[in-house]
């Protein structure tokens, strides 16, 4: 998760919602990726996107079997979709999100539903940390935005 943090603050510092994700297999990252929707104008660019394509070409396949996601946000609906259809084995979430999580929060659509496919889920993996750099962003768009009106 640390590294997954590592990721989140690259998306901070290009004033991207701070997600990161990282994909590891037999104890060794594959891939890492962070949030990239406003650089790429782009709705699908989140973080665990990013990560399972970059994971999918090293492997040279779609199927992430013995594939484990760490996050430092509960993906989206349209990430956890994701993360089924590329059957990863399970998912560590950092911060919950009580908006848009689909892995728990507000839906589970990765074990709750009859997939194919059922994805492990863990979370609060380094919580503080991973709610404090959202904290912190948010906070700082707001600054940017009242200086700008």
């Amino acid at each position: 998760m640390k590294e997954a943090l590592k990721q989140a603050q690259k998306a901070y510092d290009k004033l991207e919602v701070p997600v990161g994700a990282v994909i590891v297999k037999d104890g060794k990252i594959i891939a890492k990726a962070y949030n990239q929707k406003e650089y790429k104008n782009d709705t699908t660019n989140h973080a665990e996107i990013l990560a399972i394509k970059k994971a999918s070409k090293k492997l040279g396949s779609w199927r992430l079997i013995d594939c484990d996601m760490y996050v430092t946000l509960e993906p989206c609906s349209m990430c956890a979709g994701a993360l089924i259809q590329s059957r990863i084995r399970k998912v560590y979430i950092g911060a919950l999100d009580a908006k848009t999580g689909a892995c728990g929060s507000v839906l589970n659509l990765l074990q709750d539903y009859e997939f194919n496919h059922k994805v492990d889920v863990e979370t609060g993996i380094l919580e503080d940390e991973c709610e404090a750099i959202l904290k912190n962003f948010f906070k700082k768009l707001r600054e940017i935005k009242k200086l700008n009106n």
